[in-house]
């Protein structure tokens, strides 16, 4: 069967053969927007659903608040997903832009993080990407000098939060998907600002890739057949970085240490560099800031603590580790305290806003003593400076500051480590001026009054990132 067949079949194509590949996706949620692309590919599943027996499917709305028709246009696409009999909801999302970052980019931050929160590991995004979208993104990415990764456009399928993103119509134009609305009598939404020339791809899509086509017919083929190759290439470097990380990544993913990194040439470096900060989720940065983080975080004085910040992370200097930071935090006063209560037989998920949930697993020999707990309602607090702690195979008391300090914890994080008191343990000793309820420094240790023994049944404090990446696993 050929490119230029609009067939339902041709379009379904890519489309089982994704799904094929990923047999452990039960869940299918298409990114619809009402314009005709995706509407398209809604339909399209939607008529075909008895093809893939025990996949449910629904779709999302993104409202970014950014249009005032947004809101008409999520009740249109609630009306067609009644008319499809497939589950529909809105999702109304902040696309305020960061310092430095642009409306578009700033919107599809904040769509995809509030698309991946919706995912479960059995459930896959599908959007409705085809073979000119996959063209007009190879030619701005080469316009913004991008290197291998970002010549290889969009992958086909890629991992979203603990799920999935799939685009199952990379390899079809969209004049195709027009003629399948068309047969179809689809009714979809135009908008207007998709012929606004003062953004990127609007003006590629309506004043550059005409002319190419004028002289080129296939050049969009041709340029999701270049993708392809830059994406094997991609790949490639991938796995030299990967080999490269293994030696100089840390005991904590978001850390690298300097030394190692320093013994790699400058281009083994940026690649190590841009593969570290996109497993962590963050964006890359620009060869300007790569330069300066080469050149200024890595050369630094082992006394000085150098930050490079870009638009949605950065990293920072501190001793002989390079460190990644995510984006700003919310602000977090560390005057603050929670109270952590056992109920029905364990302590549940505590909330921290901003730093992420603090759980306790179960463990044995290790951790927290599961009868210094027996059930008592506990104090998370964050110090504030003169706490004093005995760790595990210390013979004295120390000073907390002197602790962190000897850990390594970087000074930007002391403050946010959440401390675990028991309001009243006064059979626990204690050296002179500590304080004898102080069981444990999350990310630092436990005090040795409070840890399980050989054997006994402990509770490993554990904080976990918001996020999905190495951030805050403490």
């Amino acid at each position: 069967m050929n490119d230029a067949d609009p067939s339902p079949a041709r379009l379904l194509d890519g489309l089982a053969a994704l799904l094929d590949n990923h047999p452990h996706t039960r869940h299918l949620i298409v990114g619809y927007s009402g314009g005709l692309d995706s509407h398209g590919l809604l339909h399209l599943l939607a008529t075909n659903r008895a093809c893939w027996p025990g996949r449910t499917l629904a779709a999302v709305y993104v409202d970014h608040g950014l249009q005032a028709a947004s809101a008409d246009w999520g009740e249109h696409c609630a009306h067609i997903c009644h008319e499809l009999d497939i589950p529909f909801q809105v999702l109304r999302i902040d696309a305020r832009p960061l310092p430095g970052e642009s409306p578009e980019a700033a919107a599809r931050r904040a769509r995809y993080a509030a698309l991946a929160a919706e995912l479960e590991p059995d459930a896959a995004l599908l959007t409705a990407h085809h073979r000119d979208d996959q063209a007009e993104t190879l030619l701005l990415q080469l316009l913004r000098g991008a290197g291998a990764r970002g010549l290889a456009a969009m992958p086909t399928a890629s991992r979203l939060g603990p799920g999935w993103l799939l685009r199952p119509l990379l390899d079809v134009d969209r004049s195709e998907l027009l003629d399948y609305a068309l047969e179809h009598g689809l009714r979809w939404i135009e908008d207007v600002s998709n012929a606004d020339t003062r953004f990127d791809r609007n003006y590629l899509r309506q004043r550059i890739l005409p002319l190419l086509r004028e002289r080129w017919p296939a050049v969009g083929r041709n340029l999701a057949r270049s993708a392809r190759w830059c994406a094997e290439t991609a790949d490639w470097l991938d796995a030299d970085a990967d080999a490269d990380l293994a030696r100089v990544v840390a005991q904590r993913p978001d850390a690298l240490h300097i030394p190692a990194l320093r013994e790699l040439g400058e281009p083994r470096q940026r690649n190590a560099l841009r593969r570290w900060l996109r497993r962590l989720g963050l964006p890359v940065p620009d060869a300007r800031q790569l330069r300066h983080i080469l050149h200024d975080a890595l050369t630094a004085a082992r006394d000085r603590q150098p930050c490079i910040r870009w638009p949605g992370g950065g990293v920072r200097r501190y001793r002989d580790m390079l460190h990644a930071l995510p984006p700003p935090p919310l602000e977090h006063d560390a005057r603050q305290t929670f109270i952590w209560r056992h109920e029905t037989n364990a302590y549940p998920p505590l909330d921290l806003p901003g730093l992420g949930t603090l759980r306790l697993r179960a463990t044995f020999g290790e951790g927290l003593r599961a009868e210094t707990l027996a059930g008592a309602a506990l104090t998370i607090r964050f110090r504030q400076g003169g706490e004093r702690v005995r760790p595990v195979g210390r013979h004295h008391g120390q000073e907390l500051k002197k602790l962190l300090q000897e850990a390594g914890i970087p000074p930007w994080e002391r403050n946010r480590l959440p401390l675990i008191y028991l309001p009243s343990m006064p059979t626990l000793p204690h050296e002179g001026g500590g304080n004898p309820s102080l069981l444990a420094v999350v990310g630092l240790g436990i005090a040795a009054e409070a840890a399980a023994g050989p054997g006994e049944p402990g509770f490993l404090p554990v904080l976990q990132s918001p996020s999905a990446t190495g951030f805050g696993i403490l």
